[in-house]
């Protein structure tokens, strides 16, 4: 059953599966486009179908792009093949390999109060939306000033039509503090969000500060937490 074409949910699913891949890139860099395939595009409409089918207004959560064993594969952000499973009751046929980012992630999740309660309030997305490569490894769209001149068009027009799901105008939540330099530019250029907060990226948490990992998600749940009251 297709979600209604006002919701929250509609909006979102086409939005992903509908993303085009730039037909060229700055030399080096390649785009993994996970919305070409049959089954992300499935996933894709049973997790937005199940978590965002209303016309509720939720606080946007922006990384910088999708990892590649992360939304760069499941085509959901910050979720990988195993907690798309585990955490979200979607069953896949991807290779279950397991994202740094997304165990943090769901880490939080969980002790939020779970996926329903989460993703009624929040909605994760990120500034691009698709996963960058270069040499094979994640690439972010900032490493380099060519790339980000070449995509900032696109962040634009991406952004503007993320925030017309049914955002909160008054906060982001930005994951990354190099990610907040950029888009603290664009914000300015598009005059959206009165107030941005930045906070360390979950793939900077589980690599560099493993052992005050529990602490990281108290932060998270304090200042997730306030925005709601």
């Amino acid at each position: 059953m297709k979600s209604p074409g006002n919701t929250f949910s509609r909006k979102a699913i086409d939005f992903f599966i509908n993303l085009k891949t730039p037909k060229t890139m700055p030399a080096g860099i390649s785009i993994l486009n996970p919305y070409n395939d049959k089954e992300v595009k499935r996933i894709t409409e049973n997790f937005y179908g199940k978590f965002f089918n209303d016309t509720n207004e939720r606080i946007l959560i922006l990384g910088i792009n999708p990892g590649r064993f992360g939304g760069g594969v499941t085509g959901i952000p910050f979720t990988d093949p195993i907690r798309l499973e585990e955490h979200c009751g979607i069953k896949n046929n991807l290779v279950k390999k397991p994202e740094l980012s997304s165990g943090f992630v769901y880490s939080f999740i969980k002790e939020f109060g779970g996926t329903k309660k989460f993703y009624s309030k929040f909605f994760i997305s990120a500034v691009f939306p698709l996963a960058l490569l270069k040499s094979g490894k994640n690439y972010n769209y900032y490493d380099s000033n060519e790339l980000y001149e070449y995509l900032k068009p696109g962040l634009i027009t991406s952004l503007k039509t993320q925030a017309n799901f049914g955002i909160r105008k008054d906060t982001v939540i930005c994951l990354g503090k190099k990610n907040f330099k950029f888009l603290n530019i664009l914000n300015k250029e598009l005059n959206y969000f009165e107030n941005i907060i930045v906070l360390e990226h979950p793939r900077y948490i589980m690599q560099y500060r493993l052992k005050e990992k529990n602490l990281y998600i108290k932060k998270y749940l304090e200042i997730f937490k306030s925005l709601l009251t």
